[in-house]
């Protein structure tokens, strides 16, 4: 049975999940379909493995967002007794962190819509668009789908734009569609501030986080001499000194990519017990390859994300070591 066949039996007891340290699109696109099937009679809750940025805590909905962390016994609760469990922005469980053995041992109807690639087998039914700019842009086209769009209004509108506009890379990726253009024009159409969103998300800083952005660029931006590769690496002890919140640190990875010459850039971060990156690139580097194989992560061709579990220094000389190997095979 397909998710609109079943949606369609009657309400259900939803719950809506996305990944692991969540981003733009992964919330947004989250309460966008929470909205949505508010609107469809449903009962609905959104649950995320940790926090979300502080950045995007403006959006319709996030009050109502469940963290796994701080509220286990709740989710196992609502997991237990719900009819569709939701999967967003992810293609396997080993991105919702401790949730996945909820999810995974759940025997409620599972939906996964989501735009990465080399999707796992543990949904019921999915929605995989690899083509496809966002998991938002995929959100408004499962409404579309339904023949629903009367139903958006602001809150499922500034969701929708918000996950395309954060995972577009504000429409300049090469994921953008004319499709992609033609969502935003309809959601200004019913009435969207998108000017708004921007400043919201782009114009709205702390002065913490601008003296952050001066160290990083000043600092501990570097180029490789040998390959089109730059890096910013931040210590747990620097991260301190700007007492760095999440999503502080969101775009830093571009500003290294913007650099005329350079291919590949990567943020190298520093956490309690590992190290986090962060990896873009342009044309033809596909720095999801690079990802996995070195980094037990992935993502997407141009944009990408991992994890090593050791110090910065040995992070550091693993990353330079490999991504001269990767290059010579490019």
């Amino acid at each position: 049975m397909n998710i609109y066949d079943k949606l369609a039996e009657g309400d259900h007891q939803i719950i809506i999940t996305s990944h692991r340290s969540p981003d733009g699109d992964s919330i947004g696109s989250s309460l966008a379909l929470y909205h949505y099937l508010l609107k469809k009679g449903h009962e609905v809750n959104v649950v995320v493995p940790d926090a979300f940025p502080i950045f995007i805590s403006w959006l319709p909905g996030t009050s109502e967002i469940l963290v796994y962390e701080k509220n286990k016994e709740k989710v196992d609760q609502l997991v237990d007794r719900a009819t569709i469990i939701f999967c967003l922005d992810y293609n396997d469980l080993s991105r919702i962190g401790d949730l996945a053995e909820v999810i995974g041992d759940s025997t409620a109807y599972k939906a996964m819509i989501d735009h990465h690639l080399h999707p796992s087998d543990f949904c019921d039914w999915m929605l995989s668009d690899t083509s496809s700019c966002s998991t938002a842009q995929l959100i408004y086209n499962f409404i579309e789908r339904e023949k629903d769009l009367d139903l958006i209004n602001n809150s499922i509108s500034e969701n929708i734009y918000c996950g395309i506009v954060t995972d577009s890379g504000s429409f300049r990726f090469p994921s953008v569609q004319a499709k992609t253009h033609l969502i935003a024009a309809d959601l200004i159409k019913r009435g969207l501030n998108h000017s708004s969103i921007h400043e919201r998300l782009f114009d709205t800083n702390t002065l913490k986080k601008l003296h952050l952005l001066g160290f990083s660029l000043n600092e501990k931006l570097r180029v490789l001499e040998d390959i089109p590769v730059a890096i910013i690496d931040l210590s747990l002890a620097e991260t301190e000194r700007f007492d760095i919140k999440k999503g502080d640190t969101e775009g830093l990875v571009n500003f290294a990519l913007s650099i005329e010459g350079v291919e590949m850039a990567a943020f190298i971060r520093e956490d309690t017990d590992k190290v986090k990156m962060s990896f873009r690139s342009k044309g033809d580097v596909p720095v999801n390859e690079f990802s996995n194989r070195y980094f037990n992560g992935g993502g997407h061709k141009n944009a990408a994300g991992g994890m090593y579990e050791d110090n910065l220094a040995n992070t550091l000389e693993h990353f330079e070591e490999n991504v001269r190997i990767f290059f010579k095979t490019l």
